[in-house]
C-alpha cells in the first residue's frame, strides 16, 4: 500500500515505524528538514520537505497513486484542510485525520465529503484516555484491549506467586475451569540478564510467578481471570478511588474530566507545575476534582498528599524524565500502582523490570486504529502489543464454502502458521454490528445474544462468525490475512 503522513513529529514517527516495517511504500512529508533526514536514516522511507496543504508538495509526494493519507501533523487546521485538498485535487481513496478538537467529532457534515473530507477522525489523547479508563475498571491488568464491541476482551496480567492459576499447566487450568469462557495465548516469562521471552501457550506450559499472561476472554469473565492469575484470595480486587494525576496537559486534562463526571466514585487530584495553567483547570474540571500548583517530582508535596494511600498514579506530563522519576518516587512512597506515560520507545524498553506497574506508550495505544485501515480483507480491530512486536487481530469471516477458504472447516483443518493462535470466536453479531463500534451494552435485549466461543479442534468456522488472533510477530499478519480473504466470486 502506498501511503503518505503529513507530520514527522512523535505520532508520525510511530506510525511510519509500524508501516514501513510491514514493506508498505511510504513518504513522510514535514516542514522540519532535519527531522527527516533524521527519519530518512532509520527507516525505509522518503521524505519531503514542505507544508502538507500545498497541492505542489503533496504532488511531489505522490499523491496522485496514493492509497491512504494520514495527516498527523501537530494543528488540527493543517490536518483537515490536507485532507480536503487530497480528495479534490488527488482524489486519495482514504483519508484520517488526527484532530484534538472534539467539535469534529459528531459534525457529519464537516468531516463529510462536503465538508473536509475525512475518513476518520483519531485522537491520540482521547485514545489513552479510553484505554487508562480501561485500566481503572480493571487494577489488576496490565494491558486491556476489546474486540467484538467490548463483548471479548484480550488482557494482560503479571502472574503472583500463590494465586490460584499459578504454578498449575494449562491442561489442569482448562480441567478445573471447563465453564468460563477464556483461552490463554501467549506467555512472556522474565529472565534477569535479557529481554522477555515469547513461551508458546500448550497443554504442557506451565505458568511461572512473574510471568505476563495474556489471555483472551469474554467481557464477563475477565474481573476472574484476573483475580486468579494476580490475588492469593481469588477475590475481585478492591475498586480504583482514590486517584493522583501528574501533568494538566491534554491527557490530563481529559482524564481528570470523565473521572470527576463520576460523581462520588473518585477522589482525583491533579498536580500541574504552570500557575496559570492550573488556573485553566481549576476553571474547566468538576468541583470535586483537586487541582494542585506544584512539581510532581517533590516528595514533599507526594507526602504531603498522602500519596501512600493511592490507588493509582498517573504520571502523564510531556516530559517522559519527569513521568519515570515521578512514578517511581510515587512507588517508594507507597502509591499502589503507578503508570508512566512514555514516548521514547528506548526508554520504554528500559522499564522492564522496575518498579513502574505500566509504562504506557501514546502513539501505541491508537496505533491499532490506524493499522485497521492498513490491513487486507475485512478486519474489524487491531492492537498493537509488546512494543509493536505482536499483535491482535479481530477478522471478519465472509463467503461460503466456495468462496472461502476457511467457511464451513474445523479449526483444526485451517493451515494456520506456528506460533498463531484462534483466541476466541464471537458469533452471532448482526452485520451492522460488523465494524465492532457498537458498544454490546447498546444491543436489544430482545434479540439474540451473541455467544462467545473458544474453538476447539472440532470447531467449524460460520459466515459472519468474528474471529480474534493473538500473533506473537507481525510478520505472521500477512499470511492471515490472506487465508481469511474472500475469492472473486463473492459478492
Amino acid at each position: 500500500m502506498k501511503i503518505i503522513i503529513l507530520g514527522a513529529g512523535r505520532v508520525g514517527q510511530s506510525v511510519a515505524d509500524s508501516l514501513v516495517s510491514e514493506r508498505n511504500d511510504i513518504t513522510v512529508i514535514d516542514t522540519d528538514a532535519a527531522r527527516l533526514r533524521d527519519l530518512e536514516s532509520r527507516f525505509d522511507l522518503r521524505g519531503v520537505v514542505g507544508s502538507g496543504i500545498e497541492p505542489t508538495v503533496l504532488a511531489e509526494a505522490g499523491a496522485h497513486d496514493t492509497d491512504l493519507l494520514i495527516a498527523c501533523a501537530a494543528q488540527d487546521e493543517t490536518n483537515l484542510v490536507c485532507c480536503k485538498i487530497a480528495q479534490l485535487m488527488f482524489n486519495i481513496p482514504t483519508r484520517i485525520a488526527r484532530v484534538r478538537s472534539t467539535g469534529f467529532k459528531d459534525e457529519a457534515r464537516l468531516v463529510g465529503p462536503e465538508g473536509f473530507a475525512v475518513d476518520r477522525i483519531i485522537c491520540p489523547e482521547e485514545s489513552l484516555t479510553r484505554y487508562i479508563g480501561k485500566l481503572i475498571d480493571y487494577p489488576e491488568a496490565m494491558q486491556v484491549r476489546e474486540f467484538a464491541g467490548g463483548r471479548a476482551c484480550l488482557v494482560s496480567v503479571r502472574a503472583r506467586q500463590g494465586a490460584p492459576m499459578v504454578s498449575h499447566t494449562i491442561a489442569e487450568l482448562r480441567e478445573s475451569t471447563p465453564d468460563v469462557a477464556m483461552r490463554l495465548v501467549a506467555i512472556y516469562r522474565r529472565f534477569s540478564d535479557e529481554p522477555d521471552r515469547f513461551v508458546a501457550c500448550s497443554g504442557e506450559t506451565r505458568i511461572e510467578p512473574g510471568d505476563e499472561v495474556f489471555v483472551l476472554a469474554a467481557q464477563e469473565n475477565i474481573a476472574h481471570v484476573l483475580s486468579t492469575l494476580h490475588r492469593r484470595d481469588a477475590r475481585a480486587a478492591p475498586p480504583v478511588r482514590r486517584i493522583m494525576i501528574a501533568g494538566g496537559g491534554h491527557v490530563g486534562l481529559r482524564l481528570a474530566h470523565q473521572l470527576g463526571l463520576q460523581a462520588g466514585r473518585f477522589h482525583v487530584k491533579i498536580i500541574e507545575e504552570d500557575p496559570q495553567r492550573c488556573v485553566e483547570l481549576a476553571s474547566q474540571l468538576p468541583p470535586d476534582v483537586m487541582v494542585l500548583q506544584g512539581d510532581t517530582t517533590d516528595e514533599d508535596l507526594l507526602g504531603d498528599e498522602g500519596v501512600e494511600e493511592l490507588d493509582l498514579f498517573l504520571a502523564l506530563t510531556d516530559d517522559d524524565e519527569d513521568n519515570i522519576m515521578s512514578s517511581l518516587l510515587a512507588k517508594r512512597m507507597g502509591a499502589t500502582r503507578v503508570l508512566a506515560l512514555i514516548n521514547r520507545r528506548s526508554y520504554a524498553d528500559l522499564m522492564h523490570g522496575t518498579e513502574i506497574d505500566i509504562a504506557l506508550s501514546p502513539a501505541q495505544a491508537m496505533l491499532g486504529e490506524l493499522l485497521a485501515y492498513v490491513r487486507q480483507g475485512d478486519v474489524q480491530a487491531v492492537h498493537s502489543l509488546r512494543r509493536g512486536v505482536a499483535e491482535a487481530l479481530e477478522i471478519v469471516v465472509r463467503g461460503d464454502r466456495k468462496s472461502s477458504r476457511v467457511v464451513g472447516r474445523k479449526v483444526s483443518e485451517l493451515p494456520l502458521p506456528r506460533d498463531v493462535h484462534i483466541g476466541l470466536i464471537v458469533r452471532g453479531l448482526p452485520d451492522a454490528q460488523s465494524s465492532g463500534a457498537v458498544d454490546a451494552n447498546d444491543a436489544d435485549a430482545a434479540a439474540p445474544q451473541p455467544e462467545v466461543i473458544i474453538p476447539r479442534s472440532s470447531t467449524v468456522l460460520e459466515s459472519n462468525d468474528h474471529v480474534v488472533f493473538f500473533l506473537p510477530h507481525k510478520r505472521l499478519v500477512r499470511e492471515v490475512e490472506k487465508l481469511f480473504r474472500v475469492s472473486a466470486t463473492f459478492f
